[in-house]
């Protein structure tokens, strides 16, 4: 199971930082992801963290405002967002999956779990 937490509503510049807890499976065992969908847009690979840690994947959109980090001693991934905008306005889910195409290309696999989301809204 994946709960994502963190979302809201900010102004052009802000932050917010998304959690994602996980439970029910061997959490180092997975990469985790972060992913967004706008409506009337395709969902978007945000950014990866692999188990270990030593694989992180950014958007182009996204590289030096996001930070992914994750704490596997408490089952859980972050996403600190920096220097919203507008264009960042989607909800956000939290993703697990075993393998490694995630956070090789920000890809979803058939392997991919959801959470339900939390929705960031940006204001200009």
């Amino acid at each position: 199971q994946l709960v994502e937490s963190g979302g809201g509503s900010v102004q052009t510049g802000g932050s917010l930082r998304l959690s994602c807890a996980a439970s029910g499976f061997t959490f180092d065992d997975y990469a985790i992801g972060w992913f967004r969908q706008a409506p009337g847009k395709e969902r978007e690979g945000v950014s990866c963290i692999s188990g270990g840690s030593t694989d992180i994947y950014y958007a182009e959109s996204t590289k030096g405002r996001f930070t992914i980090s994750r704490d596997n001693a408490n089952n859980m991934v972050y996403l600190q967002m920096s220097s919203l905008n507008p264009e960042d306005t989607a909800v956000y889910y939290c993703a697990a999956d075993p393998g490694f195409v995630m956070c090789l290309n920000g890809q979803a696999t058939v392997s991919t779990t959801w959470g339900r989301g939390t929705q960031v809204t940006v204001s200009s």
